[in-house]
């Protein structure tokens, strides 16, 4: 019953997709619909897509997401669109492959030309050879040229400033928690409580949760914006923050130059070198003198991150960077990020840009702050585990006849309830048996996680060799899908054995 304007952007996302979703139409037309969207959000609406009947054209940034949802890539670059009847990541090895046999074909045909001008040049005034002459001249003017695809090389080129050093411990919050009071008509609001959360120096450490949990909260307690409710969270020694705000577009000037607004706050020498900054960041020739309004939400995010070049920090708080992003300035981002020799806070639900870039997760769930040491898809596959136990645990009790617990005796008093037939007896040979298979069932299980956990550092291994465009082979591709395949068949084992488990009455 809540007015929509009182929700943050991500919940405004879902209300509108959960608008198309209830039409359930033909197509879905997608337009960056996973911006504002957290982790779970995101996967549970890749299964949807997944098993959607109608027919879906998105536009995505996010390459995990494109690449579990989508069976076919439409390019759309240099003003030329090229249809690839596939996934994401295998466009990108077919584009690839397309380019350099393209480039192999131009140079052939190069010197082909190059030789029949050359005989052309050579016996164009000898009699004896006209036949042969005006042969190749008119096969030169058959030849169907070949045009190699022009490729948009703009790429951003930034390097963060080193960090000054900082105290060995950055960030540290102490049973820290966050409740709003009640105002303006509206309850009071428990955020969270009880977080125990240290950064040191040098650490990359990401912040999820869902939408509403209170990731920025903590931000703006880390930044000294708001004051903690309970415990205490505070900085180190020689902190130094520099900050990327969600809303970012809110905090620049619509009226101002591209220009303008780094030079508004740059101080010193770094602002004779504005231009070159700008440029890193794709800003040339007349779009520095472009205002700020007229601006894309990528531009935007660009300039933003372009001022967190003006000075040298050490702590980086990142708080959705990559919304608005396109790919290639994804990746350039998050090699800067890794190559930075500072501390970063980054809140984001991209796992592809966090993946190899952090090494520790803080979840923020259910009023409560949890570490979970290890890289995103580390954390992603601990929380499937975590789901699927939780589901089971919480699984609803067969209901009581409602006309049973409504039966009153005339007096007001609950009728004596009728007393439910005993389960027989089991026999020693029964029980004997029941006890086997509760001990098959539990070793099969604990060998099960053990192989789970196996496989997932080797698919963990393969994904950081596959993001390495060196060491990348279809063979690897290959080899990677057949132990996706295998997890997810031993993921599915051990639900069964522990569904089977819990039939036994045991948790």
């Amino acid at each position: 019953n809540r007015p929509t304007s009182t929700f943050s952007g991500g919940w405004r996302m879902r209300i509108e997709l959960a608008k198309l979703l209830l039409k359930r139409p033909t197509l879905f037309l997608l337009d960056e619909p996973t911006n504002h969207l957290d982790i779970e959000s995101i996967q549970w609406l890749e299964a949807y897509l997944q098993n959607y009947g109608g027919a879906v054209i998105l536009i995505s940034h996010d390459r995990a997401f494109l690449d579990n949802v989508t069976n076919r890539t439409i390019e759309i670059s240099c003003g030329r669109a090229t249809d690839y009847k596939v996934p994401y990541s295998r466009y990108v090895e077919l584009r690839a492959e397309r380019r350099q046999q393209q480039i192999a074909a131009y140079e052939n045909q190069q010197r082909m030309i190059e030789k029949t001008e050359e005989f052309i040049e050579k016996f164009r005034y000898k009699p004896t050879k006209s036949n042969q002459v005006q042969s190749r001249i008119k096969q030169l003017d058959k030849i169907e040229r070949i045009e190699v695809e022009e490729e948009d090389n703009a790429t951003m080129n930034i390097r963060f400033p080193p960090a000054p050093r900082s105290g060995q411990v950055v960030v540290e919050a102490k049973e820290a928690g966050m409740t709003f009071p009640a105002r303006d008509g509206k309850a009071e609001k428990h955020v969270f409580s009880g977080a125990n959360i240290v950064v040191e120096r040098g650490e990359k450490v990401a912040l999820v949760g869902r939408n509403g949990e209170g990731k920025t909260t903590f931000v703006r307690l880390t930044l000294g914006e708001l004051a903690p409710t309970e415990g205490s969270v505070r900085t180190g020694h020689n902190v130094h923050i520099g900050y990327f705000a969600q809303n970012q577009d809110d905090l620049m000037d619509g009226e101002f130059t591209v220009f303008d607004t780094l030079d508004r706050v740059a101080v010193g020498d770094i602002r004779t070198r504005l231009r070159d900054i700008l440029g890193a960041f794709l800003f040339r020739g007349e779009d520095i003198d472009k205002k700020v309004k007229v601006l894309s939400g990528g531009e935007r995010s660009r300039l933003a991150m372009a001022r967190l070049m003006l000075e040298p920090y050490n702590l980086l708080i990142l708080d959705e960077p990559t919304n608005h992003m396109d790919m290639r300035s994804k990746d350039i981002l998050k090699r800067a990020l890794t190559a930075y020799d500072g501390t970063v806070l980054v809140i984001s639900h991209d796992r592809e840009f966090l993946d190899g870039l952090v090494s520790k997760v803080y979840e923020f769930r259910d009023g409560r702050v949890k570490e979970h040491l290890g890289g995103i898809y580390d954390f992603l596959r601990t929380r499937q585990i975590e789901n699927m136990r939780e589901i089971e645990r919480n699984a609803p009790a067969p209901a009581k006849p409602v006309a049973a617990a409504k039966d009153k005796s005339r007096n007001g008093q609950p009728a004596p309830r009728k007393e439910e037939p005993k389960k027989p007896e089991l026999s020693y040979a029964e029980k004997k048996e029941r006890d086997r298979q509760i001990t098959r069932l539990r070793n099969s299980i604990g060998r099960l996680e053990t192989e789970i956990a196996e496989l997932e550092q080797e698919t963990s291994a393969l994904d950081a060799r596959l993001m390495d465009p060196a060491q990348y082979t279809m063979a690897l591709f290959e080899e990677y899908n057949q132990l996706k395949t295998k997890l997810d068949a031993k993921m599915q084992e051990w639900a069964e054995a522990t569904e089977k488990l819990e039939k036994y009455g045991i948790q």
